[in-house]
């Protein structure tokens, strides 16, 4: 909030897209469908990567692949690494059942049962009254997984029911007599989404680099030449590594 991080109100649930990979890798194998074993958890991203897709609603859309499974499935084609002969895979709800385990992470792992708009939502609650509208409208995805066609659109849809159910609740209890203002929740795609991680990372480094230029800067003006004499060279450190690390200038070998 305001450029500051709210580290108490830092939450997580450990389910990344490998673990999206895991599911479908293992959704693959009760078919049995002829996947070469060792390339069972390539085909397995592949097809994460190339079809997989948030849907609204998990039961309509097996509904829909039922109803017209020739409209909605899809073949991966590969090739055995070993025997060089080609391989066929039917992918069908694995497509969206893959995606599914951020909003129902119990498909993936029974000991995680809250899905992420929960997680985001408590995370706001968490935080001081006051920036909480703020956050609420300020949501940003980052990473590959968020990458999935409709996860923003599926996520700002789960955080604003249970907002919208929060702020009914609240006029129920008043009686009704005071009506809560709306609040507006909007969850924002960018062009940096898929790297926002790293590229938050490379701007802070940058940051943080020009601030040791300047330190040192003055560390030299002020202490040359005696600044150098706790220094260790770079000629110093390619000659015996890290362990350098552990010897001070100063006070000798530390152990």
């Amino acid at each position: 909030a305001e450029g500051y991080v709210i580290g108490s109100c830092i939450k997580h649930i450990p389910i990344a897209g490998r673990n999206i990979t895991y599911f479908i890798q293992s959704l693959l194998r009760e078919r049995e469908i002829g996947i070469p074993p060792e390339q069972s958890l390539e085909t397995a991203k592949a097809i994460k990567e190339r079809y997989c897709y948030i849907c609204p609603d998990i039961a309509k859309e097996f509904a829909k692949y039922d109803s017209d499974p020739a409209k909605w499935m899809k073949k991966f084609e590969g090739t055995n690494s070993v025997t060089k002969q080609n391989f066929s895979v039917d992918v069908g709800y694995e497509r969206f059942l893959g995606p599914e385990i951020f909003f129902h992470p119990e498909f993936s792992n029974p000991d995680f049962t809250i899905p992420l708009s929960q997680i985001v939502d408590d995370v706001i609650q968490n935080c001081p009254i006051d920036v909480r509208r703020p956050m609420y409208n300020n949501i940003v995805l980052s990473g590959g997984s968020t990458m999935f066609k409709d996860f923003g659109r599926r996520l700002q849809r789960d955080i604003k029911k249970t907002v919208d159910a929060r702020l009914k609740l609240s006029e129920t209890l008043g009686g009704g007599r005071l009506k809560p203002k709306p609040i507006d929740v909007q969850v924002v795609s960018h062009h940096m989404q898929r790297y926002a991680v790293w590229f938050g990372g490379s701007m802070l480094a940058s940051t943080v680099i020009q601030q040791l230029r300047i330190v040192i800067y003055f560390i030299e003006l002020y202490f040359q030449p005696e600044f150098y004499t706790v220094c260790h060279t770079k000629a110093a450190y390619e000659e015996y590594g890290p362990s350098i690390c552990r010897h001070n200038p100063v006070f000798g070998t530390m152990t």
